[in-house]
């Protein structure tokens, strides 16, 4: 029987992955009551219908898998209207203990789905011991027990189970003890020797019950779908992050090698005003300043980082009431001369538009040229991507 449910959730396993199994997990408890009837005579005083007596039962089980698990089931079958018995001191007349298997043939064969269905059929197997207080005193038997359970799911969780179970019960082997030869003759076909299936040792049960199901480590009351990824999308997302780690170590590269020329830049303009005024030269000139605006591949927004270079050409002119600013754009040669001479019109003027908006710099004293693309400034194309700045003031 264990084989068998192994068996069976293994296969199903296949199809499905599930979070772990841990000890105190899928754990149920509940209680059913009902009516049993013998299936055939007991000693030619009862049969079917005329020995129906109500019974009581309690059932604490654990599921194993989403198919498989164990269940301790308690029986009890109360006094019917029979009058054949004798010696009985309780009103119980007989009790029933069993192992049982369950099979949750819903899932094994359509799959399980993250939660149970509202409606589920599982099937019940196993053995155990009775004992009858009616019969004779010292009456045991090693039983076995088949059963279905049409189990329906309720609420949010699916924590309760309600279910209704009809199930046959065998009396495989009785022993009876403390009695005279007179009584098991009349018993002959109870302390039957040998352990078999037989309708004359047998009873029919319905029973309607109710399971509730303990909360789970996985946060639910049930089994839960594991997440799982193959080999290969696990692969393919650790390439893509190395690959996004190494551009983003370039891009830091770039972005100090800029940070070291700006300050470099701030040293030099710090130099250059700390320099001693010289008498003027009345001569035109036309000196390329050093600070450039450097720009993304086709792009004309200046990136924060650039208004630093914008700033001092700004701090220049604010010091030099009569300076005269150009600012001359350039592309890099990738891609069409026309798009990179309108690239670089554009670049130029969102550098003037910067002074003049941001920095409060008279729009007559800035003028723009765009020069298109060019490959002369520098051998790397990052740095041909600019506006320079050339001062056009008549000294």
């Amino acid at each position: 029987m264990l084989a068998a449910g192994f068996m069976a959730a293994s296969v199903n396993a296949q199809n499905t992955a599930i979070t772990a199994n841990k000890a105190g997990d899928n754990w149920y408890i509940g209680a059913n009551a009902g009516v049993s009837t013998f299936l055939k005579q007991q000693g030619g005083k009862d049969g079917f219908f005329k020995s129906l007596a109500p019974t009581f039962g309690v059932r604490v089980g654990k599921n194993l898998t989403t198919v498989f698990g164990l269940a301790l089931d308690a029986d009890m079958r109360f006094k019917s209207n029979e009058k054949w018995y004798a010696g009985s001191k309780t009103f119980i007349e007989d009790i029933n203990v069993s192992l049982l298997g369950t099979f949750n043939m819903s899932n094994l064969f359509a799959g399980y789905k993250g939660e149970p269905r509202p409606f589920e059929v599982i099937a019940l197997y196993g053995f155990g011991w009775g004992h009858d207080f009616n019969h004779l005193p010292k009456a045991n038997a090693v039983t076995s027990k088949v059963a279905l359970d049409f189990a329906f799911n309720l609420g949010a969780n699916k924590a309760w189970q309600l279910y209704i179970e009809p199930s046959l019960n065998y009396n495989l082997k009785t022993w009876l003890g403390g009695i005279d030869e007179a009584a098991i003759a009349v018993l002959a076909d109870i302390n039957n020797p040998g352990f078999k299936y037989d309708v004359n040792r047998a009873f029919f049960s319905l029973k309607a019950g109710v399971n509730y199901k303990f909360g789970n480590s996985n946060g639910t009351h049930n089994f839960a779908i594991a997440q799982l990824r193959d080999q290969a999308e696990i692969d393919g997302l650790n390439a893509k992050i190395n690959e996004l780690r190494a551009d983003n170590n370039a891009k830091d590269g770039q972005l100090s090698a800029k940070d070291q020329q700006i300050a470099d830049l701030k040293k030099k303009l710090a130099d250059c005003e700390a320099r001693p005024q010289t008498a003027a030269v009345v001569e035109k000139t036309e000196n390329v300043l050093q600070p450039h605006v450097i720009f993304r591949q086709g792009k004309s927004t200046i990136d924060p980082a650039q208004y630093a270079s914008i700033e001092m050409v700004a701090k220049y002119m604010k010091n030099h009431k009569d300076a005269k600013v150009k600012v001359q754009g350039y592309a890099s040669p990738e891609g069409k001369a026309e798009f990179n001479q309108k690239l670089s019109e554009k670049r130029a003027e969102v550098v003037k538009n910067a002074l003049v908006k941001r920095y409060k710099i008279a729009a007559d004293r800035i003028t723009v040229e765009g020069l298109g693309a060019t490959d002369k400034l520098s051998s790397e194309n990052d740095f041909n991507r600019v506006a320079m700045f050339v001062d056009t003031t008549t000294k």
